[in-house]
């Protein structure tokens, strides 16, 4: 891209002091930090249009990138239904339809459709458009569900009769998505209501259908803003259940008994600093997946009904074991199956409650990702589960546990020419510079030259215990097609490698997240996968940050920066407890207000820590209603780097003004802004 002749944006500096800790931080760009600002919105569009004219001359190369990953596409699909109640549930993509239909039939697949939603009916006259989930009352006959149409994730909630097709009157607004539970009497319904400065859920409230929402009745508020909370009814449709999680920290669970809606919310176990806990409720008992007794990588112990809130009740199922991770539990009436993470990959155990004879399942490749579908059901001995890996399209299985016999429902179908023999996955493992092993997946087309001339593109993420796994993507083909490499570092602040890798890379050790990065990158071109002018780093969100933290460190590790919507300016946000979620993130990063974490946040924030020298090329993405990371930490990001940057490459940003973290909401939509980023890694090689 030649960019000769065009000039870049440049915000206008006006400093704006900030002390804390006897220390004085002066932000240039902190007037940024207002919407409504006139002023801002300009500098916004004129930072796209900048970006416009230096990629003008990949247009074409993008839209021919964009209908090839579009061509991938079965445009006309459908899930895989499973069984619920009366009725088997599925949803169906209509051709040229940028959303899904959810649809039902009666006892059989035979039977005639019932639309639930159109999604592409519901979206018309909106740039922005997403379904927040929905649920459906006992008796099958009400659906409630909830559209988000300005991408800030506050959803509005509809009931609708499934027997006439007609909306009840009432709505309710700044809920939180797929956040609800039917009560027992077809009548009622808990949700979670949204506080509209911080965007947390923090209150639960009571509806009774028919009735205004300005009748709803409080039931429970969380008083600590750093506990996130959920809302949902369990498995055996017994308990409404309200979860306060402090990650990291402790966990409460409250139950309600369904067929009592009126009743009170009751403590499983009272919140205790350091305790987390989930729990699953089977009959007479409740099955608990706890870290109690220093269990850092979790065990599963189960209670009988009643007498949760002594521990000395609760029994062990299975113990704690320092090299497994237990991720996840499901429970069947003669089965249990534990979802385990060791080594870096997950892994599916079967235990017969009958035999207590057990088994895993075998996946045969040496890096994938597998997990639990959704089983609504108790009594069947078949269990759905998904499976994908670099070079393997999303597979759905129905899987005997029995006669451990698998059953493949549906394998994603790539169109085009697509033969996944064609491509080649590895793990390796790359030496950090403290001596611990970091896990690598890596996927390329055969052929790919190990000699250090191919170039290769490395992705992370790093954080919250949030684990990256090794998936397919139809749209990647395209740069694996062109000769790249496509590397997953698996770095410490993801649960990759158990409860440990996790706790190593938050707090005061998030630097082993940015070292760990670098030191994949090293051992990549040290082993010749590629080269220093051929290796390309991209993150998004927290994996933004890890972008930014290693273009300071390391700048010449990288020929180009695909950073979408980067938590950059992290001091700053972690002290403003108005900006949403701040002081839920309080136990990943630290508060700064203590001056020990705000001394190591300081010595890493990407936004903090940009100097005078050299950087790669890099196009920065936002969207100026994003919930999660505001777009102005982004935009302060690109303007400080644009005064102070020394070198002569390109840098881009581009803040889409109709949405927010998760980009744009369309099925096929989201490829033209996957098209735009690898027309810019691609027209730099």
């Amino acid at each position: 891209m030649n960019i000769q002749g065009i000039t870049a944006p440049k915000a206008p500096i006006k400093p704006y002091p900030m002390t804390i800790h006897e220390d004085t931080r002066v932000d240039n760009y902190y007037w940024l930090n207002d919407r409504e600002n006139p002023e801002v919105i300009a500098y916004l569009e004129a930072e796209n249009a900048y970006t416009e004219m230096v990629m003008s001359p990949t247009k074409a190369f993008q839209e021919e990138l964009f209908e090839e990953m579009k061509g991938r596409i079965k445009e006309q699909d459908e899930s895989v239904p499973y069984r619920d109640g009366e009725y088997y549930y599925y949803s169906r993509y209509i051709e040229g339809g940028e959303y899904p239909l959810y649809c039902r039939k009666k006892h059989s697949m035979d039977a005639e459709e019932e639309i639930l939603l159109d999604g592409n009916a519901l979206a018309k006259g909106h740039d922005y458009f997403s379904i927040g989930g929905y649920d459906i009352s006992d008796n099958e006959q009400i659906l409630a569900y909830s559209i988000d149409t300005i991408s800030r994730r506050n959803y509005t909630l509809y009931f609708k009769n499934l027997q006439t097709g007609e909306l009840y009157p009432e709505t309710i607004e700044n809920t939180e998505g797929g956040a609800y539970a039917w009560a027992a009497d077809n009548q009622t319904i808990f949700y979670l209501q949204r506080d509209p400065q911080t965007l947390l859920a923090s209150k639960v409230y009571r509806h009774k259908l028919g009735t205004s929402a300005s009748e709803d009745v409080l039931v429970y508020t969380e008083e600590d803003p750093q506990f996130y909370m959920g809302l949902g009814r369990m498995k055996s449709k017994k308990y409404i259940v309200s979860v306060s999680d402090h990650n990291g920290v402790s966990t409460e669970y409250r139950l309600l008994e369904a067929s009592n809606p009126e009743g009170v919310f009751k403590a499983f176990y009272p919140r205790q600093h350091g305790l987390q806990y989930s729990i699953e409720h089977f009959e007479n008992k409740f099955y608990i997946r706890t870290n109690l007794d220093d269990a850092i990588n979790f065990k599963l112990m189960e209670v009988v009904e009643n007498e949760s809130h002594d521990t000395t009740n609760w029994k062990e199922v299975i113990a704690h074991r320092e090299d497994t991770y237990l991720e996840g539990i499901d429970v069947f009436r003669h089965h249990l199956v534990l979802t385990e993470r060791s080594n870096a990959l997950i892994h599916l155990r079967v235990i017969n409650q009958r035999t207590q004879k057990e088994h895993y399942l075998n996946f045969g490749e040496p890096a994938y990702d597998a997990g639990v579908g959704y089983n609504p059901n108790f009594d069947t001995d078949l269990l759905r589960f998904h499976y994908t890996s670099l070079t393997t399209p999303s597979s759905v299985f129905d899987y005997n546990m029995d006669t451990q016999e698998k059953t493949l429902m549906k394998e994603q179908e790539v169109l085009g020419v697509f033969n996944k023999e064609d491509y080649q996955t590895e793990r390796l493992f790359a030496t950090a510079r403290d001596g611990v092993q970091v896990p690598i997946s890596i996927v390329y087309k055969k052929g790919f030259k190990k000699d250090g001339s191919q170039p290769l593109l490395q992705y992370a993420y790093g954080s919250y215990g949030y684990s990256i796994d090794p998936y397919f993507s139809a749209a990647r083909l395209s740069l694996l097609d062109r000769g790249f490499a496509f590397a997953i570092a698996h770095i410490r602040g993801g649960q990759e490698m158990g409860r440990p890798w996790y706790e190593n890379g938050k707090m005061l050790q998030k630097k082993n997240t940015f070292f760990d990065f670098i030191d994949v990158s090293e051992y990549l071109i040290q082993e010749k996968w590629t080269s220093k002018d051929k290796l390309f780093a991209n993150g998004g969100s927290a994996g933004g940050l890890l972008m930014g933290a290693i273009i300071n460190y390391r700048p010449d590790l990288y020929k180009g920066i695909l950073a979408a919507v980067p938590f950059v300016d992290v001091v700053t946000t972690m002290l403003d407890e108005t900006i949403p979620l701040t002081t839920g993130e309080w136990e990943e990063w630290g508060n700064p207000k203590e001056k020990e974490y705000y001394d190591y946040m300081k010595s890493y924030s990407p936004y903090d820590n940009v100097v005078s020298q050299e950087y790669p090329n890099m196009l920065v993405t936002t969207g100026l209603h994003d919930s999660q990371v505001q777009y102005w930490e982004p935009a302060k990001w690109v303007a400080k780097l644009r005064e102070l940057k020394t070198d002569n490459n390109i840098l881009l940003m581009h803040c889409d003004m109709s949405t927010g973290h998760g980009g744009a909401s369309g099925r096929f939509q989201r490829f033209k802004e996957v098209a735009r980023d690898y027309a810019f890694v691609l027209s730099l090689v």
